[in-house]
């Protein structure tokens, strides 16, 4: 998987919808949990654009991607309080690194969750690393159900946070981005670690 994210990595900072999209996300977390003192972990990083906002108030941040070359722009930012790790979340990498303990306040997971092989596996995955009354929150494009392409209906979500074991699933549409002159729908979804 990494390898189709390595060739975006030089651009991807200048990109200003990803910019617009990291900062609405940003602006919408601000608003459904605690940043402040708090250790975060943040799931498909990328390049770090949201990592970087998060880092301000959080006491830390461990951000991983499968991506070396985005995980390389990020660290070439040399943000003080975050930690990386270039690879995919497996049960391994949770029983054997060192920054995956102690557990996280937070995970956050911007438009990444789509990406991933098997959604609910990777929920159960990022759940073992809350803390109890931990918060999940992720981001992705809004789609209807049953129709095609990346992203989750709300449904979809509700569904998947609550077969992971969530307690206090729920979702919102918080904004939108434009695309070729027409309106795409982000999808949040939120659950606490029970």
């Amino acid at each position: 998987m990494s390898e189709g994210w390595d060739e975006y990595a030089v651009g991807w900072d200048s990109n200003e919808a990803v910019i617009a999209y990291a900062n609405n996300a940003y602006l919408a977390l601000e608003n459904t949990a605690k940043l402040k003192g708090c250790r975060i972990f943040d799931f498909g990083c990328g390049t770090g654009l949201l990592t970087e906002k998060l880092s301000k108030t959080a006491s830390s941040v461990v951000a991983l991607d499968p991506s070396q070359k985005m995980i390389s722009v990020l660290e070439n930012k040399r943000l003080n309080n975050v930690a990386t790790i270039a690879s995919e979340l497996d049960q391994k990498l949770i029983n054997d690194n060192s920054l995956l303990s102690p557990k996280f306040g937070l995970v956050v997971a911007s438009s990444a969750l789509a990406f991933v092989p098997d959604y609910v596996e990777t929920l159960k995955l990022l759940k073992q690393l809350l803390n109890k009354d931990g918060c999940l929150v992720q981001w992705d494009w809004f789609k209807d159900e049953g129709e095609k392409g990346y992203g989750f209906s709300e449904q979809q979500i509700k569904s998947a946070l609550t077969e992971a074991g969530f307690a206090e699933c729920c979702t919102s549409l918080p904004f939108s981005m434009q695309s070729d002159g027409s309106a795409m729908g982000v999808v949040m979804g939120v659950a606490r670690n029970s």
